[in-house]
């Protein structure tokens, strides 16, 4: 496995900011993580992170120790039984090529998920969700290395602790775990969903399947949020925060437009509304700012820094607290400083 010193992470993060590994490697087999390993051992003073499509950070600043990026690739059907098929991705596919691949193949349950960046690897470390489906859905088991050991262990759906945009890697043990293969659960019989906003005009008068759903639901991404390679980007940047219902009926009497949606015994609020209501939306600092379509999305001009970036979004977490007394909280890893 080939070493690199002061590599330059510019086109492998998607807001394209200019940071550098102090060192790298890609990992393309298994067999390479006792490289990487002997590595730790002799540097135990150093961080190692493990980078997927680099489409769920923000680096704020150069990062001081081991940067791999995990290329493991593989997509086969597993399994089936009369119900579902079982198909296992490597964590170096690309999520939505895979997406394309389940649907090419017949099988039903990602469409919704059509056109998130990332890779498979990455996509359970935040439960990925996209118009009504969240990863969780349809998910079996991954596979995950304990790099510090070298053990491979199953994790079942109860194992992950999946929860809206977090799971048992991200919160638990984050860093110690990496995922090499997920298998998902695909039924034979598809339950279609349509109802989210947008996605039923889109495909009014249409004959429903998966392909026909994965296309509307890349139109509407496109149409809203900006292509990394265009203008660096990591999609939603604030999570959609959870108010108990007191909070929404106060928030409601005050701005009676204000959306929601119950969760149990909480209200979902959209953090893309109460940011673009405090006139956020479009707005620029230097090269930081937020697209001028979607003021849930952080956006790099050309030359904006991550710590730069962080700031601006600190700014915004701010005014909508004083606003409306409710905390926003980042999506993205921040990596560094």
């Amino acid at each position: 496995m080939k070493m690199y010193e002061h590599y330059s992470l510019k086109a492998l993060n998607t807001f394209g900011v200019a940071v550098q590994a102090r060192y790298f490697c890609s990992l393309r087999t298994l067999g390479g993580l006792k490289s990487v390993m002997l590595w730790r051992r002799e540097h135990p003073e150093l961080p190692v992170l493990f980078l997927g499509g680099g489409s769920n950070m923000l680096f704020i600043a150069d990062f001081p120790g081991l940067v791999v990026q995990v290329g493991l690739e593989e997509r086969r059907l597993l399994a089936e039984d009369k119900d579902f098929v079982y198909v296992r991705a490597g964590a170096g596919e690309n999520w939505h090529e895979f997406v394309r691949w389940t649907i090419a193949q017949g099988y039903a349950g990602l469409e919704n998920l059509s056109l998130i960046p990332g890779t498979v690897g990455a996509a359970p470390l935040q439960n990925i969700g996209a118009y009504g489906v969240e990863l969780k859905d349809h998910f079996y088991e991954l596979d995950a290395l304990d790099w510090r050991t070298a053990e491979l262990r199953k994790f079942s759906l109860e194992d992950c602790a999946f929860a809206y945009r977090d799971s048992h890697f991200k919160s638990v043990e984050p860093g110690r775990w990496l995922i090499a293969a997920v298998t998902f659960r695909l039924p034979k019989q598809a339950s279609w969903k349509t109802n989210y906003a947008g996605v039923s005009e889109q495909l009014a008068g249409k004959t429903l399947d998966a392909r026909t759903i994965s296309a509307a639901i890349i139109s509407l991404r496109q149409s809203k949020l900006p292509d990394p390679a265009v203008i660096g980007n990591a999609g939603s940047f604030f999570k959609n925060p959870l108010v108990s219902a007191a909070k929404f009926a106060a928030l409601k009497a005050n701005y009676p437009n204000c959306p929601g949606w119950v969760q149990g015994d909480q209200v979902k609020l959209s953090a893309g509304w109460l940011i673009d209501q405090g006139g956020w939306k479009g707005k620029r600092v230097g090269d930081a700012g937020t697209y001028e379509q979607h003021a849930l999305v952080l956006v790099n001009h050309g030359q904006a820094s991550g710590a730069e970036i962080w700031q601006f979004a600190q700014r915004i977490m701010a005014a909508v607290q004083e606003q409306f007394g409710v905390s926003l909280e980042p999506e993205p890893n921040l990596i560094g400083g």
